[in-house]
């Protein structure tokens, strides 16, 4: 029997929320959200890691749901974005854009690949 599943989500919330308050305050932002994009692309990776492992749903649940969900962020991606393109930094703001997309997108094909390869 797994865990009440508000206990794992909240759990894995807390874990998330810690995470992405060190990336935070470990990558500078000054000139480009740089942790931003990091924790997106890395959040995206995991999910897609555990969801393409099957995983069982309470291993879903913190991970997935709690971890993910708390440490990916996509408030501060559009507020990011726009706030980027409001001090005239447009090409900045498309970059920004597209590099969420495109490093989202290509962490989960890694992910896909990397769990063949533990899944066989």
């Amino acid at each position: 029997m797994i865990a009440d599943p508000a206990y794992l989500v909240g759990a894995g919330g807390a874990i998330g929320a810690v995470c992405r308050y060190l990336v935070g305050e470990a990558v500078p932002t000054e000139s480009f959200p740089f942790g931003t994009l990091i924790v997106n692309v890395v959040g995206s990776f995991v999910l897609a890691f555990v969801t393409f492992l099957r995983v069982d749903d309470g291993l879903l649940l913190l991970v997935g749901i709690g971890v993910c969900g708390s440490f990916t962020t996509f408030s501060s991606f559009a507020f990011d974005t726009v706030r980027l393109g409001e001090e005239g930094k447009g090409y900045r703001a498309v970059a920004y854009a597209t590099a969420n997309l495109v490093g989202a997108l290509l962490a989960i094909g890694l992910a896909w690949s990397a769990s063949t390869l533990v899944v066989g």
